[in-house]
């Protein structure tokens, strides 16, 4: 079954071009493309899409303001920003707002497609440029606790949450420690519950904070 994608892009020829990556790949196909936000819950209720892939910079509402709509509306539906910019206060704007990915506009259509897939399959994707910006504000603004707490991490959940911090999907990190995504996804369970997080963002801050990696 094809991952349905509907693209936010107030650029027409990189509309066009991602629309026929999109529709050119067997997995993939788009259902919606739109040059604005303004009409948001309208155009995703039509395109009924599982990954939305957005652009910041809009007329009218924005990529981040949307993309907060988007996440109190349709809370299950992915959001992989795609964007020219990789300062912090956009990236973290994003974050917050709810977008599961952020990567940017030089990123090859290649690794679009696997970030779109990664995030349809439940990851949290960053480019490597902006993997780093993040980890950057983390180790600047999160000040590290003294003590080094025990989690009782296994040497393979520590690996794992180690590649985690560099910004890797799971997908990814099931390939280079030559694993099956779904054992990955069980570590990444048990890291969660031991650590007493929600999720791969605050595994990633805690792992930073505290020097876990």
């Amino acid at each position: 079954m094809s991952i349905r994608v509907a693209i936010f892009e107030d650029n027409p020829i990189m509309l066009d071009a991602y629309k026929a990556i999109l529709n050119g790949v067997t997995g993939y196909s788009c259902t919606g493309a739109f040059t604005h936000c303004n009409n948001i819950k309208h155009d995703i209720e039509k395109s009924n899409p599982d990954v939305v892939l957005m652009d910041i910079e809009m007329y009218g509402v924005d990529g981040i303001e949307a993309t907060r709509q988007i996440k109190v509306l349709y809370p299950e539906k992915k959001i992989l920003i795609q964007t020219i910019f990789e300062n912090e206060e956009k990236i973290l704007a994003a974050l917050c707002a709810g977008a599961n990915g952020y990567i940017t506009k030089n990123t090859s259509p290649v690794k679009m497609l696997e970030a779109i897939a990664d995030v349809n399959h439940g990851g949290s994707v960053m480019s490597p440029g902006v993997a780093a910006r993040v980890v950057e504000v983390f180790q600047q603004y999160i000040r590290p606790q003294v003590e080094k707490k025990d989690y009782d991490l296994t040497q393979r959940e520590t690996e794992i949450l180690h590649l985690m911090t560099q910004g890797k999907a799971l997908p990814r990190i099931a390939e280079e420690i030559f694993l099956s995504y779904e054992t990955v996804r069980s570590y990444v369970k048990n890291i969660y519950q031991k650590l007493h997080v929600a999720g791969a963002t605050e595994a990633v801050a805690k792992a930073i904070r505290e020097k876990l990696v």
